[in-house]
């Protein structure tokens, strides 16, 4: 019949077990793993271990400046300021400002900033809080424009946030694969790894130069009877010279006396310790460049000549432009709800202060220049 014929066996496919496979020379990165973090975690590591750092951070985000908001109607201007002014940050902090510090602090440090609107259900704006970027992600649909904001359920799974509008999200520099932005620190691990080596170097050079060792080292004389008592006279001397170094630290003086040929000297003294001052300026150099800071405001002099100087701040005062341009849709977004919860539908623009950089003297001089050159002109005609 052929019903319980045994089918026929199919040859297996023949593979090789010892084969040699090609790969790029960065393997590691394909093992890689999002950790949920750890790069934020790295980041922060960095801003702690280099003071330098962790000082531009706070450069840029004070120098970023204030700003008030211009509504085409006054008193609603008015209310609005007041508003901003006194809205509830969190942690014993008011105004929008101290909200606008801490979400840029986030910004700059992890690559994205999250915060969120509270409102009481009386028509008003409860406070504006920075949340922890950790505990939230995106879930991006078929388009760019088709993403929500996901938090942590009581489950322990990303679901969500029910109220989308009331959630303020903003990446920095995101790249065009991912929503998700680029912290100022991603260049960095690097040489921020050599800089530490650098200094962890040189502080146990330190410490070996103030607690010093010696090495004393008994050469036996000629005769049987120096050869035949080394051990002892060794032992006795090991003794003493510790005795000695004991009494040091107590605060009084010892001498140490020995009979024979007896040399003391400094472990290390020969070495000489490398020159660490321009590996440590290239690679600060190559960090400080990523922050957009000029060297001589985080009091480093590198030869920065004063016409030198003033094109740095002009090259600061873009970067503190482009900072402001992302800042800008955040606080629309909070006005922008504070007045439709009012009933109000005037228009309004976001009026940042002006930066200023420049040497007082400089610009002084400038509108003189400028003054008598208009005179003269006027003259002439």
């Amino acid at each position: 019949m052929g019903i319980f014929k045994r089918a026929a066996e199919r040859p297996a496919a023949v593979s090789t077990q010892i084969r040699s496979v090609s790969q790029h020379p960065f393997g590691i990165l394909d093992s890689y793993v999002p950790l949920g973090g750890g790069d934020i975690r790295l980041y922060r590591t960095i801003r702690e271990a280099i003071p330098v750092l962790d000082a531009a951070v706070m450069k840029i985000i004070r120098l970023t400046g204030g700003f008030s908001v211009c509504c085409e109607d006054k008193k609603t201007e008015s209310e609005l300021n007041e508003f901003l002014r006194k809205v509830n940050a969190g942690r014993s902090q008011r105004g929008i400002n101290a909200f606008l510090d801490n979400y840029l602090d986030s910004l700059i440090t992890c690559g994205r900033a999250v915060g969120e609107i509270v409102t009481d259900g009386n028509r008003e704006i409860a406070a504006v809080l920075c949340g922890n970027v950790c505990d939230v992600q995106v879930k991006e649909g078929l388009s760019p424009l088709d993403f929500v904001i996901c938090g942590r359920s009581d489950s322990g799974l990303f679901e969500p946030l029910p109220y989308q509008n009331l959630i303020l999200f903003t990446p920095f520099n995101p790249e065009a694969d991912s929503p998700y932005g680029v912290s100022i620190f991603r260049s960095m691990p690097f040489l921020a790894e050599i800089l530490l080596k650098i200094y962890n170097s040189v502080g146990i050079n330190w410490e070996r130069a103030g607690n010093i060792r010696y090495a004393v080292v008994y050469k036996p004389q000629g005769d049987i009877i120096d050869k035949a008592y080394a051990k002892e006279r060794s032992e006795q001397i090991a003794k003493e010279w510790s005795a000695a170094m004991q009494s040091g630290k107590s605060g009084s003086v010892r001498d140490f006396v020995a009979v024979g040929n007896v040399d003391i000297k400094v472990i290390g003294a020969d070495s000489q310790i490398m020159d660490s001052e321009v590996p440590v300026r290239q690679i600060l150099e190559q960090l400080i460049s990523r922050t957009g800071i000029p060297p001589f405001m985080l009091g480093l002099s590198w030869s920065s000549t004063e016409r030198m100087s003033a094109q740095q701040a002009d090259l600061m005062t873009s970067e503190l432009t482009a900072v402001r341009r992302t800042l800008t849709p955040v606080i629309e977004q909070i006005c922008d709800l504070w007045l439709r919860m009012h009933g109000r539908y005037c228009g309004f623009e976001v009026c940042w202060e002006p930066i200023n950089l420049q040497d007082a003297v400089e610009e002084a001089r400038a509108a003189l220049f400028e003054a008598q050159a208009r005179i003269m002109s006027e003259s002439d005609n």
